[in-house]
């Protein structure tokens, strides 16, 4: 490295080479601030190499028009941070060494794209505004009542007054009886997923999966270092019969028995008592994501499997993210008596315990009757919705697309003609640009179904027609050019389909 030569005054005529203007300046940041960022990517950049001498404080002010002392300032920091070096009566230097973290290769960036939430999209909520008054008003309460509990460390399953309300609340809404020491908080159920399965299971153990059936969770299982095994779904939920003749010895399965996503379907109690019979007969726990259960519009809500099983061998998972909004991030499940001990235990290894700003505004939601009522007015808002959204889709696609109408949930299928190539769903949802899924993407190993799974909730109903019908003319041109040669990228065998699917899904 060269060292500073003190008879190399700065040349008179010479300008030093700045970029004031590039995405390393923070535009608008003070004038110092902004020499500084320059004065560091010039040096970084190897325009002046180690050694060689800095313009003096006068000269520099004079080249870029800032001010002597903003100069004066900027130096003294490159001093301060081993950019620079100074010497009484000869000037600054670049430092014969630059500090490592400044000279090392920038990564490239990362693009991550977004999540989309355009019209049809799944996942989106709405909040009355009464309601979110109210959880204003909880939440400015508990901040100025601001107690001990949050400047220590907590339970890792989270505060009992929360765990409290949770537990009345699924007593009276699904029937099912659990003390709140059975309860623990998470950031949502993919959450959750992870920790109890990290606590009960060892790495390579197999888990059941519907098929087709939720891919988060199924990635989320698989990241985790277990082995997924896709198992059937008919009219009646998860075949039984096909866990047991795939995978006899597996340690756990992952359902959604009372509204089996994407299909919708209920799982029946035969086959509910036929799961809870082979959880028994193995030794394995039942994962019950009850995902969007408050949300059933003809009759009352379904017996959880767990109330079913009274948390023997399920697990109950649910969230706040459908019934209040998901930047809450707080779910939730409730554990069988024997796994408290060695799940709170791995809660506790990973992340210590949930946040707890929050869970107090939950609890007095909960406790105040402000959560029930919003419920009852998203689900006249859903409900209003999905039947928009259903008879505009069939209308618009001139009968091509077959729309059951769910009785509970937040989202729908629209199914074209089973003999379809999968490929024409993909073609018309890209031309539409909407939100939502290709049925396709939902499945694993069984022959993927043409069609679509779109979200009717959180949506103006205004957008949500105008896109069902962008979308059903979408499918309608696609469907029509296969009339007259094959869809470009069309493959006969049913295999490549599933295949290209899968590609698209990831």
């Amino acid at each position: 490295m060269r060292k500073p030569n003190l008879s190399e005054p700065w040349p008179a005529k010479a300008e030093l080479p700045l970029d004031l203007a590039g995405p390393h300046v923070t535009q608008g940041a003070a004038s110092q601030q902004r020499l500084y960022q320059a004065l560091c990517h010039t040096i970084v950049g190897g325009l002046v190499k180690p050694g060689e001498p800095l313009p003096p404080s006068r000269t520099l002010a004079k080249q870029t028009g800032f001010r002597r002392n903003a100069v004066t300032t900027a130096y003294e920091r490159l001093i301060a941070d081993g950019f620079a070096v100074a010497t009484t009566g000869s000037g600054t230097f670049v430092a014969a060494r630059i500090p490592a973290q400044a000279t090392a290769p920038r990564r490239a960036k990362i693009e991550i794209e977004p999540p989309q939430h355009n019209a049809l999209s799944l996942g989106c909520t709405h909040i009355d505004e009464r309601a979110l008054q109210r959880f204003r008003a909880f939440a400015g309460r508990r901040l100025r009542a601001f107690g001990s509990e949050h400047l220590h460390y907590g339970d890792p399953r989270g505060s009992s007054e929360l765990r409290a309300a949770i537990s009345d609340h699924l007593l009276s809404a699904r029937g099912l009886r659990c003390d709140p020491d059975q309860i623990m908080l998470a950031s949502g159920t993919l959450h959750a997923l992870r920790i109890v399965l990290g606590a009960i299971l060892k790495p390579g153990d197999q888990v059941w999966c519907e098929d087709p059936g939720y891919p988060a969770a199924r990635r989320a299982i698989e990241h985790c270092g277990y082995r997924p095994v896709s198992v059937p779904v008919d009219a009646s939920g998860m075949r039984v019969d096909k866990g047991r003749a795939s995978a006899p010895q597996a340690r756990a399965a992952y359902v959604t028995p009372s509204h089996q996503f994407p299909l919708g379907v209920q799982m029946s109690m035969p086959r509910r008592l036929e799961l809870l019979d082979w959880a028994r007969d193995a030794g394995a726990f039942v994962f019950e994501d009850d995902y969007d259960s408050e949300f059933r519009y003809d009759g009352a809500p379904l017996l959880s499997l767990a109330g079913i099983d009274h948390l023997r061998r399920v697990i109950y998972m649910g969230t706040f993210a459908k019934t209040l909004f998901p930047g809450l991030r707080i779910g939730y499940c409730a554990l069988p008596e024997a796994l408290i001990g060695p799940v709170t235990a791995a809660r506790a290894a990973l992340d210590r315990f949930p946040a707890t700003l929050m869970e107090g505004a939950v609890a007095d939601m909960l406790n105040s009757g402000a959560f029930a009522a919003n419920l009852r007015k998203s689900r006249k808002l859903y409900r209003e919705a999905r039947d928009v959204l259903a008879s505009t889709l069939e209308r618009a696609s001139e009968g091509k697309l077959t729309v059951p109408v769910p009785s509970q949930g937040l989202h729908l299928v629209a199914r074209l003609d089973p003999a379809t190539d999968p490929l024409i769903a993909a073609q018309a949802k890209a031309a539409a640009g909407v939100g939502g899924w290709l049925l396709a993407e939902t499945y694993h190993r069984a022959r993927p179904l043409p069609g679509f799974v779109l979200g009717f909730s959180g949506h103006p109903v205004p957008q949500l027609v105008a896109s069902a019908e962008q979308l059903a003319k979408t499918t309608l041109i696609a469907l029509r050019a296969t009339r007259k040669g094959p869809v470009k990228g069309s493959v006969k065998s049913s295999a490549k389909p599933r295949r290209a699917m899968r590609i698209a899904a990831t």
